[in-house]
């Protein structure tokens, strides 16, 4: 006969446990909710862990009853918005590269020179981690923001996402560093990683799932940051290792190495460091981690940073436009492999020039699967003797840019024959020309090239530049197709097609109204990212930036640029030499380029005064100043920084317009110009203290 009291308490424990599985889930979901999405947590990780556990363990042990909707399968926040953006503390710069050991020489000797030392200064190093860079606000230590580190000045507000990375602390702890309390303020930085096993079975999964395989553990943690879904990046396995603490006034901390302390005591994973005092150090301590990169640590390095140890010197040292004096990443040398060169096309740029691109049979380089890989140009193709269907070595240079090296002659199929470099535009059929000193072929066909008008195009509309959303290749080449658009300034004229666009596949009301808002609100663009726009040859966003810092108006630009002294205002500004100089003034003579930016301002485009934070001002500010002599306390170089920083103009001649000239010890022909012209004259001890 059936035990029927042993089936009832069977059944009502069951139920039991089913109902305790329930409440718990429902708690750790609106836990989750107020935590993640709300930034109110009502209890400690530690009261959160333990709720997390208690379910775990009830579905391990009674896996019927699991729902596969449970928060221990999907852990997170709700979906958030679009992402919105913020300034950075101060600039989140890159890095020089040093390739080479003679690289690695020249930056000693720099620093060391800059600042007059007899030695090299006491050098920390770090393993290059690849990761994706991130900021962290804290406000008396608690976690209220991470950006992105976006184009340097603004990222992208990833805070709720960030939120779900276990090892990020969400309220720092205290020790000997905070024993008072912590700064209102502090920023912290480093890189959100994914270890390179978690990689491999991340992928296997994605794969197993049919969803995206991601190409390297980078690409996976910039995936998995920026989604828009908080559960999905909680779910990825995000790492982040910190390593930079921008200065933080009234706490002090004087070297590389008391940082990293800090930030340990904090609760941040640091990376492993070492030190040298010399070249013959750092040079044996990289040969030692090249050997070991894929084993010494858990997660991608391309190579390792050195930066001085001491951030007095670093001060002191300060920053160029785009890179710190004091630091500089030597790169592991890149990986190479061989494939097969399947064809050549030739590509034409926004600027007209012709560039060879090798169509490959896909091969794994330095992480990355590669199918295309530059050629340069004609040169290039024909010292190498490059053939269609050679095979060939192909390199990733500084792990960034893949390139085929060489040919592996003893492969080359019988009968091939030389690649003959095309002379006419593959897209208008225009003679290309090749001034004389140049490698590169160009187009010359700059206003009516179909070619050339689609790629500045899409730079023009670009994340960089106005950032038009809705607006990309596809779509620029269709409204070009159906003649809407011939320039950059019929953009804004879209609106004149607003009927006619919801006629077209993948547009409806709604999306129309989007991009057309997309497109007004471009209509204001910062002094820099106009810059960026107008697609001025070696002028990238750094230099964009240095120039709408000087200027502040497009106005005040534009103004400059028609001066005969056009050339030295520009190269007086920090990070700006003859060859970028000379580009931007060629680029605002252009009759194309006059044209196109009266059409713009026909269209409705209002540039606003820069936002770039202006540099320090000081005695100097404004001031045009040149040097003379050998100053004792400081070198010339570092001397001509400091002005810089204070907003001086520092030239090489003394003329009527300059305001001071600085003597050190036995100065040249230029205090007898400056007495001459009634130049007013500071000996160094009066300099310096005016310098503060």
């Amino acid at each position: 006969m059936p035990d029927l009291t042993s089936d009832l308490f069977s059944h009502a424990s069951t139920q039991n446990i089913k109902a305790e599985m329930r409440q718990l889930a429902a708690e750790i979901e609106r836990h989750n909710t107020l935590y993640h999405t709300q930034d109110a947590p009502e209890i400690s990780d530690a009261e959160y862990d333990a709720l997390f556990r208690k379910l775990q363990q009830l579905e391990e042990q009674h896996p019927e009853l699991a729902d596969k909707n449970s928060p221990t399968q999907k852990v997170g926040g709700q979906r958030q918005g679009a992402f919105g953006s913020g300034k950075h503390r101060a600039p989140m710069r890159s890095l020089g590269n040093a390739f080479a050991e003679e690289d690695v020489t020249d930056f000693l000797d720099r620093i060391t020179s800059f600042l007059r030392l007899e030695k090299t200064p006491e050098i920390i190093i770090e393993p290059k981690i690849d990761g994706v860079s991130l900021s962290l606000t804290y406000q008396n230590g608690k976690l209220v923001r991470a950006l992105t580190r976006g184009d340097g000045e603004t990222g992208e507000d990833v805070t709720a996402n960030v939120r779900t990375i276990a090892n990020i602390p969400q309220q720092l702890r205290r020790g000997q560093f905070t024993s008072d309390g912590f700064p209102d303020d502090i920023e912290i930085r480093g890189e959100v990683y994914i270890t390179q096993a978690d990689f491999e079975k991340l992928n296997n999964a994605q794969a197993a799932a049919g969803d995206k395989v991601f190409a390297n553990p980078r690409n996976a943690a910039a995936g998995s940051l920026r989604q828009l879904d908080t559960a999905i990046t909680a779910a990825r396995p995000l790492r982040f290792l910190a390593y930079s603490l921008p200065p933080v006034p009234s706490f002090t901390l004087l070297t590389e190495t008391t940082v990293l302390l800090f930030l340990h005591e904090a609760g941040f994973e640091t990376p492993a460091i070492e030190k040298a005092a010399n070249r013959a150090e750092l040079l044996g301590i990289h040969n030692s981690w090249k050997t070991q990169r894929y084993t010494r640590v858990p997660y991608a390095i391309d190579g390792l940073v050195y930066k001085v140890d001491d951030r007095t010197l670093q001060n002191r040292l300060g920053e160029l436009a785009r890179t710190p004096r004091w630091a500089i990443a030597h790169k592991f040398p890149p990986e190479q492999a061989t494939t097969v060169l399947e064809g050549i096309d030739i590509q034409v740029g926004r600027s007209g020039k012709i560039t060879p691109v090798a169509k490959l049979k896909p091969v794994h380089v330095g992480g990355v699967t590669v199918s295309n890989a530059t050629l340069h140009n004609e040169d290039y193709i024909e010292q190498r003797d490059i053939r269609i269907n050679d095979t060939v070595f192909i390199e990733r240079a500084g792990d960034v840019i893949p390139k085929v090296v060489s040919v592996v002659l003893d492969k080359r199929p019988a009968g091939s024959k030389k690649f003959i470099f095309p002379h006419e535009c593959p897209a208008c059929r225009t003679r290309l020309m090749r001034l004389e000193g140049e490698a590169d072929w160009r187009c010359p066909n700059v206003a009516a090239c179909p070619a050339q008008r689609q790629a500045f195009l899409e730079h023009f509309v670009s994340r960089g530049a106005l950032d038009i959303d809705g607006l990309g290749e596809k779509q620029l080449a269709e409204f070009v197709g159906l003649g809407w658009v011939r320039t950059a300034a019929d953009i804004f004229r879209l609106g004149q097609h607003r009927e006619q666009l919801q006629t077209l596949e993948g547009y409806g009301e709604k999306s129309v109204s989007n991009l057309l808002a997309a497109i007004e609100k471009a209509k204001n663009p910062t002094l820099p990212r106009f810059i960026i726009a107008l697609g001025i040859p070696n002028v990238g966003e750094a230099t964009a930036n240095d120039l709408a810092r000087h200027f502040k108006t497009w106005q005040a630009f534009s103004a400059a640029l028609a001066q005969p002294d056009a050339a030295e205002v520009l190269t007086n500004i920090e990070g700006i030499g003859p060859v970028v100089a000379q580009s931007i003034i060629s680029h605002a003579s252009e009759p194309h380029t006059k044209a196109l930016i009266s059409d713009l301002m026909d269209a409705g485009i209002d540039i606003q005064a820069s936002a770039v934070q202006p540099r320090r001002t000081g005695y100097f500010s404004d001031k045009t100043v040149v040097l003379t002599g050998s100053l004792s306390a400081l070198s010339r170089d570092e001397a001509k920084a400091r002005l810089l920083q204070q907003g001086a103009r520092v030239t090489n001649s003394v003329t009527a317009k300059t305001d001071y000239l600085i003597v050190g010890a036995e100065p040249g022909s230029k205090l007898k110009q400056a007495v001459k012209l009634g130049v007013a004259v500071l000996e160094e001890d009066k300099f310096l203290e005016f310098l503060g």
